[in-house]
């Protein structure tokens, strides 16, 4: 088994509004695994995929990112392993409406120093996988909505990260759309990658293979499918 990600005695603390969002959570996800983290409006959700993309640190705790605690790190080097090891599926699909369809997905390898071709090579290939080929050329107010978020999830998976983390990805769509934009993000699940899912809709989570509830920052929940 090779381990991903891994948090161990993770505690966030917002002092000024005497809030502990996250108390002392470990978690462990494996190369291979579809998770899905949900919980109650409150439950600290939010705040642990923000610790678990490394775009906010805890109060205390390692969170460690293919076996490098990105808490200890500096700002610059915490950047570099969000670029190498990370991508990101959001639920208002963040694309740049001044950019193709190819060169939003070109994006995703920005902060690696990948020069301009190798980038737009890649999120060719990338395209190919979520079945967009033939958009790589629009805009993406030209698309549906379902294939604005293929285009945001072929632009999170273009570096090949060892985590692929989605918030709430189905929230803007119908429940068809949806359900097919949770089977390819799933799908990229493998040998090298883990997929982790923050959702409040129990059919989302009940199609990822472990579910991990959160409550008033706790976990209280962490069971296979």
């Amino acid at each position: 088994m090779t381990v991903v990600l891994q948090l161990r005695g993770v505690t966030k603390l917002y002092p000024r509004v005497g809030v502990t969002a996250i108390a002392d959570v470990d978690l462990t996800v494996a190369a291979g695994e579809t998770l899905a983290i949900t919980g109650p409006s409150g439950s600290g959700k939010s705040t642990l995929l923000n610790i678990l993309g490394t775009l906010e640190r805890p109060t205390s705790g390692a969170v460690l990112i293919s076996g490098t605690d990105a808490a200890q790190l500096p700002d610059r080097a915490v950047s570099a392993l969000r670029a190498w090891r990370l991508g990101f599926v959001f639920q208002q699909f963040h694309l740049l409406e001044h950019l193709s369809v190819l060169d939003n997905v070109a994006t995703g390898l920005l902060y690696r120093g990948v020069p301009g071709g190798q980038r737009r090579a890649a999120a060719a290939d990338a395209l190919e996988q979520v079945g967009l080929a033939h958009r790589a050329h629009h805009r993406p107010s030209q698309l549906s909505g379902g294939e604005q978020q293929r285009t945001a999830i072929a632009r999170a998976v273009v570096g090949g990260p060892d985590i692929v983390l989605a918030d709430e990805p189905t929230g803007n769509l119908d429940s068809s759309t949806g359900a097919q934009i949770i089977r390819l993000i799933a799908g990229f699940a493998g040998p090298g990658t883990a997929v982790v899912v923050i959702t409040h809709d129990p059919t989302v989570a009940a199609s990822m293979g472990r579910q991990v509830r959160l409550r008033d920052g706790r976990v209280v929940a962490d069971v296979a499918a």
